[in-house]
Order: C-alpha cells, then sequence, then structure tokens
C-alpha cells in the first residue's frame, strides 16, 4: 500500500484524532459536529434532554473508536456517523421499550420518524462546512477572512468586496483560496 504523504500540509482533522492525545483536535470535533449531531436526533423526535444524552452517546463511542478508524472510501465517514447515531438511538429505543414491558406500561404507540430519512447529504455538508468556517474565522485576519466570507457565502460579487475592503480584486481571490484551502484540509475525509 503506497501511503502518500506531504509535510508541508497541516495533518486532517481526523489523522489529528488518530494519533496522539490531542485535546485542541477532539474540542475542535465536538464543537464541529455537536450541533449536527443534535439537530439530527431532535429531528429523530428526540426530546432536547434526551437528544443531548444521544450525542455524549454517541461522542464516547466516538472517543473509543476513531483513534482506530481507518477510511474505506469517500463518504465513508458521513454514512458510519449517521449509522452510529441510528444504532445508538436504536439502542435506547429498545431499552425504553423493555423498560416500558418491565412495567406493563401499555400506552398507544406513537408514531416516530423513519430515522434512517432524517439525514441529507446536503445538510450534512452545510453543517460541518458552516461550522468549521466559525471555528476556523480566528485562524485569519479579518480582512482576509471578511473578504471569503463577502463573496462565498454571501455572495458578493469580487469588485464590490474590493472596494469596501480598500483591497485589490486579486487580494480577494487570493484571500478567498487561502480560507477555503485551509476548510478543505480541516475536513479532508469529513465531507466530500
Amino acid at each position: 500500500m503506497t501511503e502518500w504523504v506531504i509535510h508541508t500540509t497541516p495533518p486532517t482533522l481526523l489523522d489529528r484524532l488518530r494519533g496522539a492525545q490531542d485535546e485542541a483536535a477532539w474540542g475542535w470535533f465536538v464543537d464541529l459536529y455537536a450541533p449536527l449531531l443534535f439537530a439530527w436526533a431532535r429531528r429523530c423526535a428526540e426530546t432536547e434532554h434526551d437528544a443531548a444524552d444521544l450525542v455524549q452517546e454517541v461522542f464516547v463511542t466516538l472517543l473509543q473508536t476513531l483513534p482506530t478508524l481507518e477510511r474505506q472510501r469517500a463518504g465513508s465517514f458521513r454514512r458510519w456517523l449517521r449509522t452510529l447515531l441510528v444504532n445508538k438511538l436504536r439502542d435506547r429505543i429498545r431499552r425504553q421499550e423493555r423498560h416500558k414491558k418491565a412495567l406493563q406500561e401499555r400506552s398507544p404507540a406513537v408514531e416516530s420518524p423513519d430515522i434512517a430519512e432524517v439525514f441529507s447529504e446536503a445538510e450534512y455538508q452545510q453543517e460541518v462546512a458552516r461550522q468549521a468556517l466559525r471555528l476556523m474565522q480566528a485562524e485569519f485576519a479579518p480582512a482576509t477572512w471578511k473578504a471569503c466570507w463577502e463573496t462565498v457565502v454571501r455572495g458578493r460579487p469580487v469588485g464590490e468586496v474590493a472596494c469596501e475592503l480598500a483591497i485589490t480584486e486579486n487580494a480577494v481571490y487570493i484571500a478567498r483560496c487561502r480560507v477555503l484551502r485551509r476548510l478543505r484540509q480541516e475536513l479532508s475525509g469529513l465531507i466530500e
């Protein structure tokens, strides 16, 4: 198996999580994924409290398994993360059903949404990218950040942003390229 390593490229987040105990990487990972996992759990008809517990269960499993996780193919991390959340939710439902049965409480079943259908690829990518951008903002000079944000996220014309920031259009393109390259590096393996 050929391993491609470029020593000038910072390691991806997944690489840092697989390595030695990197508290900063884990903190970044939690900040990046907690909102998405919580939204998915809430959409599965979980209460806010139950959704928070479910997310915590997922993170415990991630803490145990991510250091040894091998990336199989493109998109596999998202599918694996989704499967992990769905399995934790199904385990919770089974525990609740056993508990109800033990207490002999028979109530009409409330129809829950199909938990496999509440996850969309587009939503996943948007949420992870949005969170990553929010977390990465401090890594860039304010003008660099604003040039990228205004042209990519807000869709404003490059010339308009260049005039507003008193920089050249080329500087706007360079700033945008730097931020997006850093985003791709950080999220390599997490989104396609």
